[in-house]
């Protein structure tokens, strides 16, 4: 099986090496993820603008990797649209893992959730990682993702989703003695983990700057991907691409 693993963090990103490492275990490897951070960039693609490839010195033995001038969904376009050959096409596209939750409304914002949306328009499969965090002054407990990221995408290969769908895992952020287990067909929550909120700051008359505050929820549906993460499970639900019939 050839893999093509890509995410929205940037190339330099731990969890791109993480879940390429993982993937290594299940068949041929090639690493192509954005230079720079691209997160909530969606479905974003570049169309005027040229865009460099070039090899990138990766942490895993055996894995190919190139960092690409574009976006994530721009990764996985030109792979192809161009960069491989017919033969060398991948058969399935794993994007992550992510900083952050990929859950509820955010979803729609999601690079990492774009990169899959795009693997669905060549037919290929696709996964999305996600790992939950809460703010940069909180400690983010990655052992639950460690400890299950294989077992999970072992589980994922072997259930092929039905045309325009892809699955979508997010971890929680919790320590392994507070883990519950693992929740699947949890539904995207009505609502953003983040309670944003844009503020004017005041400065000269003529033009004001905005900042984006954020404050993480609480609560969500039960039943949720939210939730779940929220609760100390691992979430697994799937993400539908709605041009796809």
């Amino acid at each position: 099986m050839k893999i093509l693993v890509t995410n929205d963090d940037g190339i330099n990103a731990e969890g791109i090496e993480i879940l390429a490492k993982t993937a290594r275990k299940f068949g041929e490897v090639i690493v192509i993820a954005p230079e720079d951070q691209c997160s909530a960039m969606s479905h974003h693609i570049t169309l005027r603008d040229k865009m460099t490839i070039r090899k990138h010195d990766f942490a895993v033995p055996g894995v190919s990797a190139y960092a690409f001038g574009g976006t994530p969904a721009d990764c996985v376009r030109a792979s192809y649209l161009g960069l491989f050959k017919d033969g060398e096409k991948p058969d399935l596209v794993l994007s992550g893992v992510n900083k952050g939750a990929n859950c509820g409304y955010d979803i729609q914002y999601s690079a990492t959730v774009g990169a899959a949306m795009e693997a669905l328009l060549y037919g290929v499969p696709a996964i999305c990682f996600s790992q939950n965090y809460f703010t940069d002054e909180h400690e983010c407990h990655t052992d639950v993702m460690h400890a299950h990221i294989e077992e999970i995408l072992r589980e994922l290969i072997s259930k092929p989703l039905d045309k325009g769908l892809a699955w979508n895992v997010n971890f929680p952020s919790c320590k392994i003695e507070d883990y519950k287990g693992i929740l699947f067909d949890r539904f995207p929550a009505q609502s953003a983990f983040w309670d944003d909120k844009y503020v004017v700051e005041d400065s000269d008359e003529a033009q004001k700057e905005v900042v984006l505050k954020t404050i993480p929820v609480e609560k969500a549906q039960e039943g949720s991907d939210m939730q779940a993460v929220i609760d100390g499970y691992i979430s697994i639900g799937t993400i539908r691409n709605t041009v796809i019939r």
